[in-house]
């Protein structure tokens, strides 16, 4: 590596190509791929990401504003160029899924992704994955195309930046454009890091809380165009750069609020690697890297699909299939380097502005057309769509979809009152109270009434068990469960005093989290007066004496009945037994032990009978209709009774019906 006597010899010119960009894409990609395939020692790789945002920025601002300065800057051009690098790549990477799709996803499946397909090609996938769940959550592996959230993001700052850019320049020129954008940058820091902590899903997935990642890149464009970092000093940087990366690469992990201020160490990182400018490191500028960098996008793209292909395989903590499909990823993003990405550069720039620009939009809207007559054809049914597999995998599939039909009308998610639906006939006959598992079960007690004109009253709340002075741990911070129960206990107490209380609710979820079957203890997702992250004996005395109280309470008003938690499966039951069958594996008999059971809900059963006991609260048990042999089953005859690991389906709730008829008996 040459070297120099003077001390102050800058870096090299920024008009050379810059090897060190290609190789800090190889280090995130890797990063990323290796991260999503769960290899350990990645658990922070999806930083990777952030320092792809970085790259975007710091090379769009020098596009846009080198072309500004020229007096030549073509915002449809710039919009084409994105459109070429990004585009083709993209529409073949959706065409594959469609295809693929239609011999193998089940109804269900395959109508997720027609609709992901239709966001990802319009570039809003962030909106639509925003508003179904977190990047971190375990369904989001069960996404094709959740990984195109970052092409959303980065194409929606691909729209703003030149404007923005534009309308600067002429208003208050080039010192006016450089002091927005670093406003702007701070002001999104400054937004990232509120709404990592009170939005925590918006803050990941949306572009205002992302975009001063790539504002930071254009800020090191900015500051070293002309002033290039002395030579000295790069070594150092890249060096303090790389170690940042690796550092977030290492010790981060999911459970961080992302992005914030903890972002600010992989994106400084990448900064000072960018700063430092090394085209001739050994770590940007050996072959590997170089190789790695140049096929990047396309190994980013095609890596996800085959992430999710284990997950629906099974496999995804087998060491063989990770490898494999990790070599694969490589392979895959190498062919459509060759074999999409470069010709269609090429063949794309051979024609004129608008030629290029109806070419594109015209293959682009082919695809948009397919997925969407692929959603609209499995929402109607069509018999085409209906019919292309196995009739047993989609009736297995579809019961994913076989909930409450009244369940977007009727079941709370946020705020303090509900729409109190009545299923069934006018004259009201019993009264539901409790969480999503009293939701779940809400169309079997409907079931179960005497007179077909006889309903039930429905008082359900998401994440939010009947235990008044209780507060619920929520990721988005919507729940007023504390708030709602007291709204509920004053909308009860206006019924007749002779109708009974149903109460149903994930009772151990919010004493024990998730699960403590696989685990001895979870973090708990509820409190009283101040959180702890550990479960405590004394907490725990405290929730089963608020327990009791709550039903003993509404057990002063009118007969109370409190239902047993339903068992909770450990895994998506419909997803795991119709993927089993695609795979041409044999039926996995999903299930629990009563022995398994009983270790997570023996708290929740001891309190429930303190409360019969002490004021006549009467129970309601699920087991003897759920359990046979030993265990609690997940299916009934071959056909799933839950809609996902833990709530009834709407052909599961009807199991329950001579349970419920004990109330109206």
């Amino acid at each position: 590596m040459p070297t120099s006597s003077n001390p102050n010899q800058l870096a090299p010119s920024l008009k050379q190509f810059r090897h060190d960009i290609n190789g800090l894409r190889a280090w995130a990609v890797v990063a990323v791929v290796l991260y999503h395939f769960g290899v350990p020692g990645f658990t922070g790789g999806f930083v990777g990401v952030d320092v792809f945002f970085v790259i975007s920025g710091f090379l769009m601002t020098g596009i846009i504003i080198a072309g500004l300065e020229r007096g030549n800057f073509s915002l449809w051009g710039f919009y084409l160029a994105r459109a070429r690098r990004i585009i083709p790549a993209l529409l073949v990477l959706c065409a594959s899924l469609l295809i693929l799709g239609w011999f193998w996803l089940p109804n269900a499946d395959y109508e997720m992704l027609a609709a992901h397909v239709g966001t990802a090609v319009a570039f809003v996938s962030n909106l639509k994955f925003w508003r179904e769940a977190g990047y971190f959550d375990a369904t989001s592996h069960e996404k094709w195309l959740l990984h195109t959230w970052s092409l959303s993001v980065e194409w929606q700052f691909y729209i703003l930046l030149p404007l923005g850019c534009l309308l600067l320049w002429q208003w208050f020129g080039k010192r006016g454009v450089k002091l927005a954008l670093v406003t702007a940058g701070l002001l999104s820091l400054a937004l990232s890091v509120y709404a990592s902590a009170r939005w925590p899903v918006a803050a990941f997935y949306l572009l205002p809380t992302r975009a001063w990642e790539m504002l930071a890149g254009g800020l090191v464009w900015w500051t070293t165009r002309t002033q290039p970092m002395p030579l000295r000093w790069t070594r150092l940087a890249e060096g303090l750069g790389f170690g940042l990366i690796v550092l977030a690469i290492v010790f981060f992990g999911p459970a961080m609020q992302w992005p914030g201020y903890l972002a600010l160490v992989p994106v400084v990182g990448a900064m000072l690697v960018l700063a430092a400018n090394r085209s001739d490191s050994w770590l940007t500028a050996n072959p590997l890297a170089r190789h790695l960098g140049a096929s990047s996008y396309s190994i980013y793209l095609w890596h996800w699909p085959l992430v999710v292909l284990l997950t629906y395989a099974g496999e995804q903590a087998n060491a063989q299939w990770m490898a494999w499909g990790i070599l694969g990823s490589v392979i895959l993003g190498e062919l459509s380097l060759r074999g999409v990405e470069n010709p269609a550069r090429k063949g794309f720039a051979r024609f004129g502005m608008w030629s290029q620009s109806r070419q594109l939009a015209m293959v682009t809207g082919a695809v948009g057309v397919a997925a969407f007559l692929v959603f609209v054809g499995i929402k109607f049914a069509h018999p085409s769509l209906m019919e292309r597999l196995d009739p047993t995998i989609n009736l297995i599939s579809d019961e994913s979809h076989n909930v409450n039909p009244r369940k977007d009308d009727c079941f709370v998610s946020s705020g303090v009152t509900s729409p109190a639906c009545i299923y069934g006939g006018v004259d009201i006959k019993a009264i539901l109270i409790g969480d999503s598992h009293a939701d779940a079960v809400s169309g079997g007690l409907a079931a179960s009434v005497l007179k077909n004109s006889d309903g039930i009253l429905d008082l359900t709340y998401a994440r939010c068990p009947t235990i008044f002075g209780l507060n619920v741990i929520d990721k988005n911070n919507n729940t007023k469960c504390k708030e709602f129960n007291n709204w509920a206990r004053d909308k009860i107490s206006t019924y007749s005093e002779k109708i009974p209380l149903v109460i149903a609710n994930r009772t151990s979820l919010y004493a024990f989290g998730q699960h403590n079957i696989k685990e001895p203890n979870h973090m708990s997702e509820s409190y009283f007066d101040v959180y702890n992250i550990e479960i405590t004996d004394k907490f725990l005395a405290e929730y089963s004496t608020a327990l009791v109280e709550s039903a003993c309470k509404l057990a002063k008003q009118r007969p109370v009945y409190i239902m047993r938690p339903i068992p909770e499966m450990m895994e998506d039951v419909p997803k795991t037994m119709s993927r089993a069958l695609m795979f041409g594996k044999p039926d996995p008999q999903i299930s629990i032990s009563l022995e398994e059971y009983h270790q997570r809900h023996a708290v929740v059963w001891e309190a429930q009978n303190a409360a019969a006991e002490q004021c006549g609260v009467k129970i309601l048990d699920p087991l003897p209709y759920l359990c046979h042999d030993g265990r609690c089953w997940g299916s009934k005859d071959g056909r799933p009774i839950y809609y996902d690991d833990d709530h009834l389906s709407e052909y599961g709730n009807k199991l329950l019906v001579p349970m419920f008829r004990q109330v109206f008996e």
